[in-house]
């Protein structure tokens, strides 16, 4: 007996699937992530968190008449951008940076000394400007890692550091297409920082018999290099084909497009992920879920949408940020919210907050298509938004597209179908 693990680290909390023999859902749990000092986030708790979720999963297969046993393969997904400094050991030497975070003018002013001109990893809030800030940080001088989130999971999972994929490693400055990291690179960090990088659902080694023990999981299983969290999305739910694209809708706003062609604009936050022979163009913005989440409940949400008339615009002309900062369609670090004028009926409020949301989107695929790329054939949603029929009527008006259930979204499940993907 096969079964394959995929693991789902979200802004939320932790959530993963099991897939059977012939790669259909057998079982899914999930954890919520432990509470976290936003200012000093401590990596070794989402691996706490992993373990719990893991330990659920393991409990739920039981349940069905199957085990931790049978699971002989492992991948992992994270939020993009995400990193973390480790010592040899994989214990965290400075706080976590996110995917959000900005500010880090120094370090891109350094970069731009080296990189080319428009070079995914220039910019403020860049990746590997999170990770030079990181190395500053670093007094001990005891970093031995750069670690991205999934990369993170990965190597604790394997015990052996130094570990990450094409996906993950991009904003950090990897060449997909030469399969390496840019000479000029060394002027502004220590290589010896960087992971040995790795195609999507490569098999990078065997579990480490100790937490094989401690998860209940199989000696024998075999750890696969992962993808971040939008990429295992689009993995969960929509085939492998040209012309076809995944929103999802979650804390944030990721759009993917299927392309036998690279696109790439770093300037508007555009580029291309490199999936088995084809590319993956897309962006990330940093409207979406999290800008409702600030105004309404669950409960509020739903009873609200209930009293908006999709085919009748409001008027409104938002562009939903939680704070100042955009990274796509528009990159822009100093990017204003704009949230104004509120009207006093809350079911408007929220209508223009969906419909700015549903323009973002519409307006990413389009600069896709201006680049070289395809407008959408066929497009699949994934993330928590997806169940909003309100929404789902605003953004196919938006879109001008048939929106397209998908039998599968969560991220977890196209961790684990990255396992069986051809590398």
């Amino acid at each position: 007996m096969s079964l394959s693990l995929g693991i789902d680290i979200g802004t939320s909390g932790i959530r993963t699937a099991v897939l059977d023999e012939d790669g259909a859902v057998l079982s899914q749990a999930q954890a919520d992530h432990l509470p976290q000092d936003q200012q000093q986030i401590d990596a070794s708790l989402w691996w706490r968190a992993v373990q719990t979720c893991i330990e659920n999963q393991i409990a739920a297969l039981e349940a069905q008449g199957r085990s931790g046993g049978e699971i002989t393969r492992i991948a992992a997904d994270g939020t993009s951008g995400t990193v973390v400094l480790t010592d040899k050991n994989l214990n965290p030497v400075t706080r976590a940076l996110m995917y959000d975070s900005n500010g880090f003018q120094s370090e891109a002013a350094k970069i731009a000394s080296h990189a080319p001109a428009h070079h995914i990893a220039r910019g403020a809030g860049s990746a590997l400007a999170r990770v030079m800030r990181l190395v500053s940080e670093d007094e001990g001088k005891q970093a031995r890692y750069a670690l991205h989130q999934a990369d993170y999971v990965a190597v604790k999972l394997m015990n052996r550091g130094g570990l990450s994929d094409y996906n993950n490693a991009l904003k950090t400055g990897f060449d997909p297409e030469s399969e390496q990291w840019p000479g000029w690179m060394d002027q502004v960090l220590d290589h010896n920082l960087l992971p040995k990088v790795h195609p999507p659902g490569t098999p990078l080694g065997g579990i480490s018999s100790e937490v094989a023990n401690e998860l209940g999981i199989s000696k024998d299983a075999i750890v696969h290099a992962g993808t971040t969290d939008s990429i295992a999305a689009f993995l969960a739910c929509a085939p492998l084909k040209a012309g076809v694209a995944v929103t999802s809708l979650g804390s944030t706003l990721a759009v993917k497009l299927l392309s036998h062609n690279r696109v790439d604009d770093p300037a508007i936050g555009l580029y291309s992920h490199r999936l088995g022979n084809v590319w993956l163009a897309g962006g990330a913005s940093n409207s979406g879920g999290a800008v409702l989440a600030s105004f309404f409940s669950r409960d509020e949400l739903k009873e609200l949408s209930a009293k908006i008339d999709p085919d009748i615009p409001s008027g409104l002309d938002y562009y939903p940020l939680t704070r100042p900062g955009e990274r796509f369609p528009v990159n822009d670090p100093d990017k204003q919210p704009r949230l104004e004028p509120r009207p006093e009926n809350d079911a408007l409020f929220l209508q223009g907050l969906l419909e700015g949301i549903a323009r973002i989107e519409a307006q990413c695929y389009r600069e896709i298509a201006a680049r070289g790329g395809a407008y959408p054939d066929v497009l699949f949603t994934a993330g928590g938004g997806a169940n909003n029929p309100v929404y789902r009527k605003i953004r196919s008006k938006a879109l001008g597209l048939k929106l397209n259930d998908a039998e599968h979204t969560d991220a977890a499940i196209g961790a684990a179908r990255l396992t069986h993907l051809p590398t």
